[in-house]
């Protein structure tokens, strides 16, 4: 069995920017994003954003590519937000997204900075480079 320490700073937003992740919405997606995460094979250190943004800091495993891991996740949780919408349809999320490798030793800073996402983005000192340029 192949053993890997790879960790990820993912981000990726909703269509347009749209602020749509309320806090109805929130927290069934991110249990969603972090359940499709453990069941590919992921271990989900952070998971929190802003209304129009989502970051994870995650292991993906070697068996699995980010792009596969990413993709699967955004589709799956898209999809599901939908069925659970009464509006219906209307939860898209952008085709790109930001991937970042970390370093062992930094783990906890990402995980902090995720962990923060709402407080960084009230307090305006959000680290531009992780993060979404709308």
């Amino acid at each position: 069995m192949p053993y890997s320490q790879l960790y990820y700073h993912i981000i990726w937003g909703t269509k347009y920017g749209e602020p749509i992740i309320t806090a109805q919405i929130g927290p069934i997606l991110y249990a969603f994003i972090r359940n499709k995460a453990i069941g590919l094979g992921g271990f989900v250190s952070a998971l929190n954003g802003v209304e129009n943004h989502v970051h994870l800091v995650a292991h993906i495993p070697v068996t699995i590519s980010a792009a596969n891991f990413i993709g699967q996740i955004k589709g799956s949780s898209s999809t599901r937000i939908n069925k659970l919408t009464p509006e219906g349809n209307h939860f898209f999320w952008q085709t790109s997204y930001l991937v970042f490798t970390i370093s062992k030793n930094l783990v906890s800073v990402f995980i902090n900075y995720v962990k923060n996402q709402k407080i960084h983005h009230q307090e305006g000192n959000t680290i531009y480079k992780y993060e979404l340029k709308e």
